[in-house]
C-alpha cells in the first residue's frame, strides 16, 4: 500500500515498480478488500471531517452497532484512528485530495458511499486544484455514485454545498441553525465546559444534548451525525448517551498543560476558516479569557499566498496572534509564496498584536515572556510545529518553579 506523501524517487516505491511487486493507493485497498459486504457510511466536506466521523462512530458503538471506521485522527473514545468492530456499517472520512502518485482521483471516489454527509465545501489544496469550481466538480462525482435507496446529509446553509448535492438521484436533507432545515439545532447554549442544544427534524423534536465540545461548528457537526445515526434507526437515548460522553479527537483543542496559568492548547486548524471557528470555539470555552493565537503556515494550501488576506482576517479575531516561518518555503517562488510580513500587516491595521519568528524556540521564549496568567494560547497548525507545545510548555514550567528549584 502507497500512500500519497510518497512520489517517484522514494527509494521503497522504486523497489516495487522494479520487482513488480503488486501495489495499491489506501483507498484502492479500502475499496477491494475492506468495503465488500458493509454499508458505506463517507463523512466530506472542507471542514469538520473527522470530528463529524467520530462522533458517527462513537453514537453506533454506543447504539451496539460495532461500527467499522477509518478517521483521520485518533478518536479519543477509541485510543485509535481505526476500528474493525464486525457490525455492518464502515464510516469512512472522506478526503478529496488525491490518493496516490498513481492513482490521482480523490480518496472518497473509491469509497462507493450507501449514505454520505457533506459538511461543507471551500477552496483548498492550493497545490492541486485550481479554483472552487474543479473542487466541486469532484463532489458532484462523488454525489452521483450513491444509489437512489441511499441518502445524503448536506449543510444546508452553504450554498455551494446545496449546489453540487441539487443533482442527486436518491434523497437529501440538510441541516443547520437557521429555518428551513430538515435538521435543525436550536436553544443553543455555548458555556464553559458544556454545549446544550435540541435536535428537531422537520418540526419534531428528536433529542435534547449536551456535550463537551464547543463552538457552533461543532454543534453543526453532531447535527450532521445525528442526522445520519437517527435515519439508520438507532434510538434517541443511544444518541443522547453517546453524545454525552464523546471526549473528541486528538489535536481539537486539546488541552496540553496550564503552567504559570498560562493555558496551552493544540489544534489541527489549517484553513483560515477553520482558524477563525477554532478561536471562536476556544472563546465559548474559555470566556474572558486572552486569546493568543499562534499559526504555522504548513499545508500546501497555506504555503501560498492564495489566503493571506483570509488568513490575516482571521487572525485578528484573536487578542494577539504569532505567526511561524513559511514551512518548506524554498521550494515555492516568490511570487506564489505567502509573506508573513503582509499577514502581519494586516492584521497590525486591524489593531490587534501581531509577531512573526523564524522558529518554535523563537515563538516558546517569545510566549514565555509575555503571555500572563489566565491566558489562552492556541497553538494552530496541521504538523507539529517542530514541537512548539513541549517547548513552549517547558519554559512556562521553568517559569512557575520556584527560583531554588529552577534548572541551571
Amino acid at each position: 500500500v502507497i500512500g500519497n506523501a510518497l512520489s517517484r524517487g522514494n527509494p521503497e516505491v522504486e523497489f516495487v515498480l522494479d520487482r513488480k511487486i503488486p501495489y495499491r493507493s489506501l483507498p484502492q485497498t479500502l475499496e477491494e478488500y475492506f468495503l465488500p459486504g458493509h454499508d458505506s457510511l463517507v463523512v466530506t466536506g472542507t471542514h469538520g471531517k473527522t470530528t463529524t466521523t467520530s462522533m458517527l462512530v462513537w453514537i453506533l458503538e454506543a447504539a451496539g452497532r460495532r461500527p467499522n471506521f477509518l478517521v483521520g485522527g485518533v478518536a479519543e473514545n477509541f485510543g485509535r484512528s481505526f476500528g474493525l468492530g464486525g457490525g455492518k456499517e464502515l464510516v469512512l472520512e472522506g478526503d478529496e485530495y488525491d490518493s496516490a502518485f498513481f492513482d490521482k482521483a480523490p480518496k472518497f471516489l473509491h469509497y462507493h458511499p450507501d449514505e454520505v454527509i457533506v459538511t461543507s465545501l471551500e477552496f483548498d489544496h492550493a497545490d492541486i486544484y485550481e479554483n472552487l469550481a474543479a473542487i466541486e466538480l469532484q463532489f458532484r462525482r462523488m454525489v452521483n455514485l450513491v444509489p437512489r435507496r441511499g441518502r445524503i446529509v448536506a449543510w444546508g446553509e452553504s450554498e455551494t454545498v446545496r449546489g453540487v448535492v441539487k443533482g442527486a438521484l436518491c434523497p437529501v436533507e440538510t441541516y443547520g441553525l437557521a429555518a428551513g432545515a430538515d435538521w435543525l439545532a436550536g436553544d443553543l447554549e455555548l458555556s464553559e465546559g458544556e454545549t446544550r442544544f435540541r435536535v428537531s427534524h422537520r418540526g419534531a423534536e428528536v433529542a435534547r444534548i449536551r456535550m463537551a465540545p464547543a463552538g457552533r461548528h461543532n454543534v453543526l457537526n453532531a447535527l450532521a451525525a445525528i442526522a445520519i445515526a437517527a435515519g439508520r434507526g438507532v434510538e434517541v437515548a443511544a444518541i443522547e448517551q453517546a453524545l454525552a460522553t464523546y471526549r473528541g479527537v486528538r489535536r481539537r483543542l486539546e488541552v496540553k498543560g496550564e503552567p504559570a496559568g498560562i493555558l496551552v492548547v493544540d489544534d489541527f486548524a489549517h484553513h483560515p476558516t477553520a482558524i477563525r471557528v477554532t478561536i471562536e470555539a476556544a472563546r465559548h470555552r474559555w470566556p474572558g479569557r486572552r486569546v493568543w493565537a499562534i499559526f504555522e503556515p504548513r499545508s500546501n494550501t497555506m504555503r501560498r499566498k492564495v489566503f493571506e488576506r483570509e488568513l490575516a482576517a482571521s487572525l485578528s479575531t484573536a487578542d494577539a496572534a504569532v505567526l511561524g516561518a513559511v514551512n518548506r518555503a524554498s521550494l515555492l517562488g516568490d511570487q506564489e509564496r505567502l509573506s508573513p510580513e503582509r499577514v502581519l500587516e494586516a492584521i497590525r491595521a486591524a489593531g490587534r498584536q501581531a509577531e512573526g519568528f523564524d522558529s518554535a524556540d523563537a515563538i516558546a521564549e517569545f510566549l514565555a515572556l509575555r503571555a500572563g496568567p489566565g491566558d489562552v494560547v492556541l497553538v494552530m497548525s496541521n504538523g507539529s510545529f517542530d514541537g512548539l507545545c513541549g517547548k513552549l510548555l517547558a519554559r512556562l514550567q521553568e517559569r512557575a518553579a520556584p527560583a531554588g528549584n529552577a534548572r541551571r
